[in-house]
């Protein structure tokens, strides 16, 4: 229920929607106007009337008012005026728009006419602002012809107005209905008067920018609409696109670089400074962002090797992990189109989009789509040996695609020596590669560009991928990545993100809740023994084959003419092949490189090589071209002084049985910011040596990485084992995955979240489900921390918090809880258990008491524990 005059201000307040900003003020004139020579006699024709309505909306400075004004015909009984009276009331903006409908005499329509203790009031106000106000009309105006001008300037109120609405249905209650005369007047008047008015209200206008389609000389420009995309339901593609339209008109800028309708609604444009300046002041903008090169988040060399474990030869059928990362090499065996790979996906539809070494044929069942994007970054600024399109150069998308979901049971070979099997984490799992990070000239240029990262994530949520994987880091707080991601988040698809290597230079990356960033664990590599007689023993990294023979210190076999401190680290040439054939090589750490090293011991005859450190440090797990173990500095001494006492003795090694070394969170993965507005990272997984292919054109096969990018892809991979085996909503499969993490002594929740991730698609029966709509609710009302998040991080503002679990199990089940961990606060949980059937949820509340001063961290972690199995741990930071 609406006047005509509160209809007018509704339009104006989309006036960036729906019309070209230069010819604002053409417009509002044309078609005031015609309404006011329509009311005064000259006649509007309803087609006329429409014919002005487009024209006038689109800022045609083409208009001929005069033609438009000779119809013959009368404007009709009525006009009716739509707009969201909730909006007008909060003084909030108004989604509806303004519309005009002409109607005939026949319609029967337009029988209430308009009282005269009834006015439209008409305001300016920044940013559009709409206000209507009740009350008697000023002195005079009560007749036709009162000078409506002198109120359109006027001040704002954003008092009520009732209109006059007798005799109408209940199907248009919504509409407000008057005669014609005094609307052509009413209307008319108002639209002059804004026409007249919009320069005086301050109101940012493309006038002052350069003209519309002016050549792109700008920084590249990341700018978000308020609002979600289409994977929200709630919006057409066309929408999102008349809006953008109608911006980049404001601003007079031409066809942007990319278009985002998706996940997000926005657009990367280059922009002078005249028009970020005329941009600044646009309504309905919630972001502006300057695009950046974000790193990758691994690093990858060919000497250290993650333990070889047996394979998981199944797990991930049906479901699609999207990759956007440095594209794929299809070509390697990790992701050949083999038998059993399960169900194929129910849901995807993405393309093959071919490009430089690339055709449709390279997309099978297990490489189900490939995109690139190279515009942000630009094309002229990759390297030469890059290829334009979702082929693989630089090895990072490789790794992290075939650790996600490689083929299982795959025979590696490094420099023609077996090294074991292969398989992903989801080995039946299939892969989308959308390539969004490219190789420079300098390999410390390589990086993603932000508008090409978001024009990836925008195509996979159109895909409908189920798992969506970014193993980059860079950006702070809610940028325009995080918004997208928040797009595949309410597209239902679980979204997995590194948070960096950067620890102690910035904070955990991917600050949204709604994205699982995960950290990095090491100490897990595979482990060596080298046993003596009698039965002691060594424990040290390597993977080493059986073997046995007598040992020999290097320093004690220099070649002729080389120094022994040369010959301790067994430099090339610097060994004597007839003290060391056949023997067991002890040498020390230093002065060329690991596997350097073995290569000389191989090449002067020695069987296997014990590498011992000088000093302390950490060891590490090497391909070599000898059995090797590396020992820690102690037991390097010690094992010294035994061989030197023994020469003859034989020595045994072998691979160590047992579980792989203590995990600990790795010194470069960057932490939770303490003041953020969610716990991060939310868990660690392997991140040290991680075996994954790598493309051909490397020279190898096979190679490793380092660094939060291998954990993402290891998360990413039981994400898809827990969707293949439960089709849960994405929320669920976020929180059984963050909270099945096992604490790791010594770190706080800041740096591990609830701790690493299994090996194992976790077996929880208990999740903190969030609605998929509450994400972007609570971003707009700034509450984020008040989500049912699987994690806590709670100021000294905060005493209590509330969160709701949900039996995702099979059967009915007992779940009780207990506090950890925490040192200076005391941590209370209500109730300490519940009982709760397949699909019933039940709310429990934390209350902290202690000190509330400025101090240091205090954190631990909510355990509740299943009386038919499983571990659910919440993880608790208390910032004061």
């Amino acid at each position: 229920m609406a006047t005509p005059a509160v209809g007018l201000l509704d339009t104006l307040e989309h006036l960036d929607q729906v019309l070209d900003d230069r010819d604002h003020r053409l417009g509002l004139l044309a078609l005031g106007a015609a309404l006011v020579a329509g009311d005064r006699g000259g006649g509007v024709d309803d087609a006329d009337l429409e014919g002005l309505v487009a024209p006038a909306a689109l800022g045609d400075a083409e208009l001929d008012l005069g033609a438009r004004l000779e119809g013959p015909g009368a404007l009709g009984q009525g006009v009716g005026v739509h707009v969201d009276v909730r909006a007008v009331l909060l003084g909030q903006e108004a989604e509806a728009l303004l519309r005009v409908v002409p109607l005939h005499l026949a319609t029967g329509h337009g029988t209430s006419p308009l009282d005269s203790t009834s006015w439209g009031h008409v305001g300016s106000r920044a940013r559009h602002r709409i206000g209507v106000r009740t009350g008697a009309p000023p002195t005079g105006s009560a007749a036709p012809g009162f000078d409506l001008r002198a109120h359109v300037l006027g001040p704002w109120d954003p008092r009520w107005f009732r209109p006059h609405l007798a005799g109408t249905s209940e199907a248009t209650k919504g509409w407000g209905t008057v005669w014609s005369r005094p609307v052509g007047r009413i209307l008319g008047c108002s639209l002059l008067a804004l026409g007249l008015a919009l320069p005086a209200a301050g109101a940012a206008l493309a006038d002052d920018a350069p003209a519309s389609g002016s050549p792109a000389t700008g920084p590249l420009t990341l700018v978000t609409l308020q609002g979600a995309g289409t994977s929200a339901g709630s919006k057409d593609a066309a929408e999102l696109l008349a809006r953008q339209d109608a911006l980049l008109a404001a601003i007079g800028a031409g066809e942007p670089v990319y278009r985002w309708t998706t996940a997000l609604n926005g657009f990367a444009a280059h922009l002078s400074e005249d028009q970020l300046s005329v941009l600044d002041d646009q309504p309905g903008i919630a972001a502006i962002e300057a695009d950046q090169v974000r790193p990758l988040a691994g690093r990858t060399t060919m000497a250290s090797v993650r333990g070889a474990t047996t394979p998981r030869l199944r797990g991930g059928a049906g479901v699609v992990i999207g990759v956007v990362d440095s594209g794929i090499a299809p070509e390697s065996p990790a992701f050949a189109d083999v038998p059993g790979l399960g169900r194929d996906p129910r849901s995807f539809a993405g393309a093959c989009a071919e490009g430089e070494g690339w055709s449709s044929a390279d997309c099978t069942r297990k490489v189900v789509g490939a995109r690139w994007f190279v515009e942000g970054f630009g094309a002229d600024r990759v390297r030469s040996s890059e290829s334009l399109s979702a082929r693989d150069v630089l090895g990072h998308g490789t790794q992290v695609s075939s650790v996600a979901a490689g083929n299982a049971g795959i025979s590696v070979r490094v420099d023609d020596r077996d090294a074991g099997r292969y398989g992903g984490v989801a080995p039946q799992a299939r892969i989308a590669a959308y390539k969004a990070c490219w190789g420079a000239p300098d390999p410390a240029g390589d990086g993603c560009s932000t508008a090409d990262v978001v024009a990836a994530v925008d195509a996979a949520v159109a895909d409908r991928v189920d798992v969506l994987s970014l193993a980059l880091a860079g950006g702070e707080g809610i940028d325009t990545l995080q918004r997208a991601l928040l797009g595949a988040a309410e597209a239902d698809i679980v979204v997995v993100g590194a948070s960096g290597n950067t620890s102690g230079s910035a904070y955990a990356a991917h600050a949204g809740p709604w994205v699982t960033t995960v950290g990095s664990a090491v100490g897990r590599m595979s482990r060596g023994l080298v046993a003596l007689p009698g039965g002691r023993s060594w424990t040290g990294g390597g993977r080493p084959a059986a073997v046995a023979g007598r040992a020999v210190l290097a320093q004690d076999a220099p070649a002729p003419g080389v120094s022994r401190r040369a010959a301790g680290q067994c430099r090339r040439g610097a060994l004597d092949s007839r003290r060391v054939a056949g023997r067991i090589v002890v040498c020390r750490r230093g002065g060329i490189g690991r596997i350097d090293k073995s290569e000389a011991v191989s090449q002067a005859g020695g069987r296997a090589m014990v590498l011992v450190n000088l000093r302390p440090g950490a060891v590490s797990a090497d391909f070599h071209s000898v059995p090797t173990v590396h020992l820690s500095a102690a037991a390097g001494r010690e094992l010294g002084r035994w061989v030197a006492r023994h020469p003859g003795v034989r020595v045994r090694m072998s691979r160590a049985s047992g579980t792989p070394g203590t995990r600990r969170t790795a010194p470069w993965s960057a932490s939770g910011d303490p003041r953020g507005v969610a716990l991060k990272p939310d868990a660690v997984a392997d991140g040290d040596a991680v075996l994954g292919a790598v493309p051909e054109t490397s020279g190898r096969s096979w190679g490793v990485f380092s660094g939060s990018s291998a954990a993402t892809a290891h998360a990413s991979g039981l994400a898809a084992l827990l969707l293949a085996e439960r089709d849960a909503p994405a929320a669920v499969v976020r929180s059984l995955l963050v909270t099945s993490g096992t604490p790791i002594r010594g770190s706080s929740v800041l740096a591990q979240g609830s701790g690493a991730l299994p090996g194992v698609a976790p077996t929880g029966h208990l999740a903190l489900d969030v609605p998929r709509h509450a994400w972007r609710r609570a971003l707009r009302t700034h509450r984020l921390d008040a989500l049912n998040t699987s994690s806590l991080l709670m100021s000294a503002r905060q005493t209590t918090a509330v969160r709701t679990v949900t039996n995702v199990g099979p059967r009915p089940e007992y779940f009780s809880v207990t506090a950890r961990g925490f040192t200076s606060h005391r941590v209370t949980v209500r109730p300490l258990a519940v009982r709760l059937r397949p699909g019933q949820s039940a709310r429990f509340t934390i209350t902290v008491s202690g000190p509330t001063g400025p101090g240091r961290l205090d954190d631990g972690e909510l355990v509740w524990l299943g009386a038919l199995g499983g571990t659910t741990r919440v993880p608790v930071a208390l910032t004061r």
